[in-house]
């Protein structure tokens, strides 16, 4: 697999695709510049990569990160990515050749579905890129909870966001929720590492 680099305020050889499928569906990629390589650092900073086996990402893009992911997980481990746009999705098909990488074309409303339950209670890290502030409020609900549903006990969801549209969720189902926020990504992030799901809330939810 080959790597791409960025400087601090975006940009890399995949700026075209995303460019295009932003203006295709803005409210589904989110923002129209890639994320930058000391704001991608900044958020996996903590992952203990010796020690992951799976790893999920919703809303993959370009790959930024995916890359930076592959990067470091060990050689028996697997990354599992979840993209809602097939043109992104397609663009990660085709640009990254990596055994140990799979991505599927759907919503991460169907990420139980498409990981299957063998996987719940399994996934060390969940990665979210998506627009929370664009989705139904709902919708941002079941996409969290679900997410804590598929982490192990040490397991810790990470999201990057312009708004903080998501905190409400995170904290209604995470114990501990971090946030800091990242003014040299362009535009700033508000960035997000969450551990300890609240296991015994009950779901209302029936699947």
């Amino acid at each position: 697999m080959r790597s791409t680099s960025q400087g601090e305020n975006g940009g890399s050889p995949h700026w075209t695709t995303f460019l295009k499928e932003f203006a295709k569906a803005p409210l589904s990629v989110g923002s129209p510049i890639a994320t930058s390589t000391g704001t991608i650092k900044r958020q996996l900073d903590g992952v203990d990569w010796a020690n992951t086996g799976l790893f999920v990402e919703y809303g993959p893009g370009t790959g930024e990160f995916t890359r930076y992911i592959l990067a470091h997980l060990p050689r028996d481990a697997k990354l599992i990515a979840i993209e809602s746009e097939d043109g992104l999705a397609d663009h990660l098909r085709h640009t990254i050749d990596d055994p140990r990488f799979t991505v599927h074309t759907g919503s991460a409303l169907q990420a139980r579905a498409i990981l299957g339950d063998d996987v719940v209670g399994r996934v060390d890290y969940i990665l979210s890129g998506l627009p929370f502030s664009a989705l139904d409020k709902s919708d941002r609900a079941r996409i969290v909870e679900d997410a804590a549903r598929l982490l192990n006990d040490d397991g810790e969801f990470l999201a990057y966001q312009v708004r903080r549209t998501i905190e409400p969720s995170l904290r209604k189902v995470f114990a501990r929720v971090k946030r800091r926020r990242r003014w040299l990504n362009m535009p700033p992030y508000h960035l997000y590492w969450c551990r300890e799901p609240k296991r015994s809330r009950p779901s209302n939810r029936v699947d």
